[in-house]
């Protein structure tokens, strides 16, 4: 059985899977459908928030940008790894502790401001819808890569397949879907993993592999890559181009973005207690490691067989017959261009310009000591996908890959369109403009504000395929995140005095200076020489978050504290079991409960 009858298998059955589940667990009411009836078990959940936090980012992208950035793309696999530790320690329990169905709900009744919890919903969208736009690129490349069409054919496929079961089941069906994704999405990644380790390295424990030895020699994997990247003009692979003070802030910014993201909050939102919360964010940090220790090792391994079968290898035209035409290039003692090569062509995700007019294929750093320009332009979020085709892997292999990387980008799309979703119908309609809506009402504007998400999202996955990396795509949204959000819920949880005033003003700031610096050096003027303190667009949000931070203290400082019942509550939260009966919070708060005041009327 070959290649694509593999492929299809995997990906028949898993889709199969994916949307019985979202009949299944079909959301019958909006506590179904924002937080899954806040049921769901610590372990399930923690299965869930691997899957919704591995996203294409993670699966396809971060062992890509290892592969080429080499020690520079480390900061990705840092940040997020730091990050999510920072957000299950600091932040997740007491979230769950408030008991709210979104981030923008915590904010307006945690500042007591429809303002506020406005602002909190621009925030989230901004965030969700940069994140999303990385997510579709992994989409669009699973996609193109699996039915072998266009990239952006790929997307509005695969925008469909996670409209149904996003708008079908909301969060429970999300949350059971991810459980499968992540069992599909964790296998794709390790069994290749360890086939390729064997043949580079011969240690089938692909960590291990990556500090050993290449096989049959003395010489340390790292070391063989380090001569190879080196010799063809490119800067060491245990090196770094990148300043340390840039190293510093993108990995800090990724940290505490991942700590105001939206729609990994919101996960903890679905377990039924503060205490449930730490328990599956345990649980969530031991399956997210199964893949993290993994992915520099697919970085290191694709870089290798990459330069080993295409630098130097002849090409052969879509006009040419390929069986034919390698077998003479063979005889004659050449490399042929690789099949996987071809099949990656069709996608637009390679490209290869013969500058010399020789046929040949050379692939070439700036530092090219041979002063040959390169030829070969890969876009790197293919490599976890072509990873076992370069290898020669078994064909069920590939197959089960391209279902991972499928189920990784649609499990955190269909995370992010549940924040966009609840966003819109929750706090914008619900709590701020329509109060007096009813149930069935809001899961109809719930289902419309997500299949409109559907559309908008897909549209700017397209435009992402502009930029290099989904990474890279999905590094602004957590700056972001960083700089607006994740200062008025840490000062919320942590400092009574904090006020809706200060609030405002922190979230506004952050937004406004990280939006308009990303755009600025992304669109505008890329000359790094004008980066404020050498910091890139990546890592910016961490530099604003500090000043967002202390102007929502000073701000605070000169205007009216807030009223004693909000200090309470905030006094409360803290201490898990004292906050108030776990039903209050499940229905969620309204205006004439004990310890909170109505929104203000501003």
């Amino acid at each position: 059985m070959d290649q694509t009858f593999w492929t299809y298998f995997f990906v028949i059955l898993t889709f199969g899977l994916y949307i019985g589940i979202a009949i299944w667990a079909k959301a019958g009411s909006t506590e179904d459908f924002y937080v899954a009836g806040h049921d769901i078990h610590p372990a399930l959940n923690g299965m869930a928030t691997g899957a919704d936090w591995m996203s294409a980012a993670s699966f396809l992208s971060m062992a890509g940008l290892i592969a080429f950035l080499g020690y520079g793309g480390s900061v990705y696999l840092m940040g997020w790894t730091g990050g999510y530790v920072l957000l299950a320690l600091l932040l997740a329990p007491f979230m769950r502790e408030f008991g709210k169905f979104t981030v923008p709900d915590f904010v307006g009744d945690r500042y007591y401001s429809k303002v506020a919890r406005v602002i909190a919903v621009i925030c989230a969208l901004m965030v969700s819808f940069t994140y999303i736009a990385g997510q579709m690129k992994g989409v669009g490349v699973a996609f193109s890569s699996f039915l072998g069409v266009n990239f952006n054919v790929g997307i509005f496929i695969g925008s469909a397949i996670v409209f149904f079961y996003a708008v079908l089941g909301g969060m429970k069906g999300i949350t059971y879907t991810q459980v499968a994704q992540y069992v599909v999405l964790i296998f794709a990644y390790t069994v290749p993993a360890i086939f390729i380790s064997l043949a580079i390295t011969g240690n089938f424990i692909p960590q291990l592999g990556f500090i050993g030895n290449a096989a049959g020699t003395d010489t340390p994997m790292l070391e063989k890559l380090n001569t190879l990247v080196t010799d063809l003009g490119f800067t060491e692979y245990t090196g770094t181009t990148k300043a340390k003070i840039d190293v510093f802030c993108i990995t800090a910014a990724l940290m505490f973005g991942t700590a105001g993201l939206p729609h990994v909050i919101i996960r903890f939102f679905t377990v039924s207690s503060a205490r449930a919360a730490r328990k599956s964010a345990g649980w969530a940090l031991m399956f997210i490691a199964l893949l993290y220790t993994v992915a520099p090792a697919v970085g290191a391994f694709a870089r290798i067989n990459f330069i080993e079968t295409v630098n130097e290898a002849t090409y052969i035209s879509d006009d040419e017959n390929y069986d034919a035409r390698s077998a003479e290039i063979l005889a004659e003692g050449g490399k042929p261009v690789p099949e996987w090569y071809k099949t990656w062509e069709t996608t637009g995700l390679l490209a290869y310009d013969d500058l010399n007019g020789d046929g040949v294929m050379q692939y070439r750093g700036p530092a090219a000591p041979d002063g040959v320009a390169n030829e070969v332009v890969p876009n790197n979020d293919i490599f976890v996908l072509a990873n076992p085709q370069i290898a020669n892997l078994p064909g069920w292999v590939i197959g089960l890959v391209v279902a991972g990387g499928l189920a990784a980008a649609l499990s955190t799309a269909a995370g992010l369109l549940m924040v966009i979703s609840s966003a819109v119908s929750h706090d914008l309609m619900k709590r701020t403009f329509t109060p007096n809506m009813s149930e069935k009402q809001e899961m109809f504007a719930a289902r419309t504000a997500a299949a409109v998400a559907v559309v908008a999202s897909a549209t700017l996955g397209a435009f992402a395929s502009s930029l290099p990396f989904v990474a890279q795509v999905v590094a602004f949204a957590f700056g972001l995140a960083a700089a607006s959000l994740f200062p008025v819920i840490f000062l919320g949880i942590f400092w009574k005095r904090m006020n809706k005033e200060g609030a405002i003003s922190a979230m506004l700031v952050g937004l406004i200076t990280t939006f308009s610096y990303i755009y600025y050096f992304k669109f505008v003027n890329e000359d790094p020489s004008l980066w404020l303190f050498g910091v890139s667009p990546e890592g910016i949000g961490f530099v604003f978050m500090w000043l967002s931070l202390v102007v929502g203290i000073g701000v605070s400082l000169v205007t009216a504290p807030p009223p004693q019942d909000i200090q309470d509550l905030v006094a409360d939260i803290r201490i898990p079991g004292t906050r108030r009966p776990h039903g209050i919070a499940d229905v969620g708060m309204t205006p004439d409960m004990p310890g909170l005041v109505p929104d203000s009327a501003e």
